[in-house]
């Protein structure tokens, strides 16, 4: 396994691009690009979760660079650098979660066609939900993929059913847009943002450091109607027949103690799907596994780089 310079952890690399790509209704989105040097293992298409900025991942991605891959990433729209949808630049709003589908749609092909071989989808949290119902609609056609801390579903204190049945009441009765909540990842919780999302305190202040730095790429909680989107699209994702029909090769990587969403009903889902391996952390791992103390983060790595080497291997 090859080590990434530490440095790209608050650096964008200088042979990287940053440039924007038109969906078809000409929105504006943000993506990253870094050509692998030389002759290329392949190409990654890395998708962040909810609210989740591409430079976060940096570290990961000087490491997959390092092995030979090509890595891009693309902001989805209404967060990061793809504009917003809420009148509130600091909520993440949408309307449909297959407004996400749609753009994927028309980015994955351009972004095939330019990119070497063999191609590979690696989405977190959100991104992960979204890469997964991407392939099964058809949308994505990876040769193989990694879902890591899927949003298969949503932690909830009440459960999937009476969540979602609150918060399409709550969302009814004033504006969609507004936020759910004020502060934090998830609501009604004394546990920090940084306990939620890591246990290595170096890694979660790299993202403040990107916060401090770009300030207009932060974006805080969900909308109401998010978050019923949410509960939607991962209600009907479990209950697709269409899931034991993909046949792309697929790592999951859970974290059981997660508190931002359901690795039961992650596990749930990769019990439906023919080609999927998992790979389960345990109270040693919060929800942004590729972010964790170097002995999860090791662990995680290398065993995608052993599943992509198997699963993907160069041509």
């Amino acid at each position: 396994m090859v080590l990434a310079p530490a440095h790209y952890r608050r650096e964008i690399p200088a042979d990287a691009a940053i440039t924007a790509w038109h969906a078809p209704d000409g929105w504006a989105m943000r993506r990253f690009d870094w050509p692998a040097e030389g002759a290329p293992r392949g190409s990654i298409l890395f998708q962040t979760g909810r609210g989740d900025i591409f430079e976060k991942y940096l570290e990961t991605f000087a490491q997959w660079h390092a092995a030979g891959w090509s890595v891009s990433a693309l902001d989805w729209r209404g967060q990061g650098g793809s504009g917003r949808l809420s009148s509130d630049p600091h909520v993440g709003h949408v309307e449909d979660f297959a407004i996400y589908i749609t753009d994927f749609a028309a980015f994955w092909p351009d972004w095939q066609a330019a990119t070497p071989g063999p191609h590979v989808l690696i989405g977190h949290s959100m991104g992960g939900h979204l890469a997964l119902r991407a392939m099964v609609e058809g949308v994505a056609t990876p040769d193989a993929a990694v879902l890591i801390a899927p949003m298969l579903g949503l932690h909830s204190p009440l459960g999937a059913r009476l969540g979602e049945g609150l918060a399409r009441i709550v969302c009814g009765l004033g504006n969609p847009a507004r936020p759910a909540w004020k502060g934090n990842e998830r609501p009604a919780t004394t546990t920090t943002r940084e306990a939620l999302l890591t246990h290595d305190s170096s890694r979660y202040e790299d993202e403040i450091y990107w916060q401090r730095t770009m300030p207009e790429i932060v974006l805080g909680p969900p909308s109401w109607k998010w978050l019923v989107e949410a509960f939607v699209s991962t209600r009907m994702q479990r209950a697709d027949p269409d899931l034991a029909r993909l046949r792309v090769p697929i790592l999951m990587i859970l974290a059981d103690a997660d508190k931002l969403v359901d690795p039961k009903a992650a596990v749930f889902v990769a019990g439906k799907l023919p080609q999927a391996q998992l790979l389960r952390f345990g109270k040693e791992s919060a929800h942004e596994i590729l972010r964790e103390a170097d002995g999860v983060r090791d662990r995680a790595m290398a065993a995608i780089d052993a599943f992509l080497t198997q699963q993907a291997p160069p041509r």
